[in-house]
């Protein structure tokens, strides 16, 4: 008798263990066949994450079923259903949660592949990023909730709670005032379209590309590898530059101070000979003019264009270093000089 009470629920536990693995490698083998016939859509393949938590909720199902028939700890029957109960929410919100990513990411790739306007593909990871977090959050509330709710005690504090619920609803919004607004406002970046992930800012006289949105919070990557964490209600209730609203391409100046004896007109042309071998020029716009006079200088600006705000800082250091190397090496007179005369004898 005492070896069927051992051999009896190892023997389920061992036939829920099996039954589960054959599941879970069958159910890959079936999406590793349509990632093959289907490489149109990555979605098959994305699929495929799900599968620690598909065995979780397999093999808590199979247990729930068994575990009373099999006397699986009988003299404690109540808790171990309760457990497996527990344990069934929790991978039931995980599993959903993996597969709604999986169809959220399968689109936005698909999208991605075929549309050529890179500011729109942006926005749209922006507001995918953002609905996922979203979705994330109120599946692990919902679970948690599912889960308090399975003990008896709670339910009479739940009944309690939802009588009180105006007047809760009231102190946590006065509580979480800022947390609130931040969510809000992470909302209406979404989908208002102001800022989006790999957009080109510059925020608190800091430049740098915006790599993270969350529903709390954004992260500016600076070109110094730099990370800034700004809450996203910053970017809602004070004015910043974002370099990439309505196109990457971007005009910049290169100013240089010489002398009057300079040669503006070879240096045009040394200009746009410079322009041609420099890749990040786009071609758009290359012009040189002297834009300002003082008794000792005259001011020349260079105005270049660049596909992006990254390209323009290495078109702009590139133009500056080649025409000064130039000017020294070809025409030395057109640096600036300091005159100075022998000062009077003392009388």
């Amino acid at each position: 008798m005492e070896m069927e009470n051992v051999l009896r629920p190892a023997t389920a536990v061992c036939a829920v263990l099996i039954l589960t693995l054959l599941a879970a490698w069958l159910l890959d083998l079936l999406l590793r066949q349509a990632d093959a016939r289907h490489t149109e859509t990555p979605l098959w393949g994305l699929l495929r994450r799900c599968g620690p938590p598909f065995r979780l909720v397999l093999a808590t199902a199979a247990l729930q079923a068994a575990y009373r028939p099999a006397r699986l700890l009988p003299g404690h029957a109540a808790a171990v259903g309760h457990v497996l109960t527990l344990v069934q929410i929790a991978s039931t919100a995980w599993l959903l949660v993996r597969i709604a990513t999986a169809v959220v990411d399968s689109a936005y790739a698909r999208y991605a592949a075929s549309a050529p306007d890179d500011p729109r593909v942006r926005r749209v990871r922006t507001q995918v990023t953002l609905i996922q977090r979203a979705l994330t959050a109120v599946a692990v509330l919902v679970a948690a909730a599912a889960m308090l709710l399975t003990f008896p005690a709670m339910r009479t504090v739940g009944a309690s709670v939802l009588a009180s619920a105006g007047v809760l609803g009231i102190v946590a919004g006065i509580a979480a005032q800022a947390s609130l607004g931040n969510l809000f406002a992470g909302l209406q970046i979404a989908f208002g379209d102001t800022v989006r992930i790999g957009d080109t800012v510059v925020v608190d006289k800091e430049w740098g590309k915006v790599e993270e949105i969350t529903l709390t919070f954004l992260v500016v990557r600076t070109w110094d590898e730099r990370r800034i964490t700004m809450p996203v209600s910053y970017f809602t209730s004070k004015p910043y530059e974002n370099w990439s609203r309505g196109g990457a391409q971007m005009t910049g100046t290169v100013f240089w101070h010489l002398d009057h004896s300079a040669p503006v007109a070879l240096m045009r042309d040394k200009l746009a000979e410079l322009l041609k071998d420099i890749p990040e020029w786009d071609g758009r716009t290359g012009g040189l003019a002297v834009t300002d006079t003082t008794p000792n200088t005259i001011l020349v600006r260079a105005v270049v264009t660049a596909k992006d705000a990254d390209d323009l800082w290495t078109l702009r250091c590139a133009v500056r270093e080649r025409l000064i190397t130039w000017l020294a090496a070809e025409h030395p007179y057109a640096l600036p000089r300091v005159t100075t005369a022998e000062a009077p004898p003392r009388a």
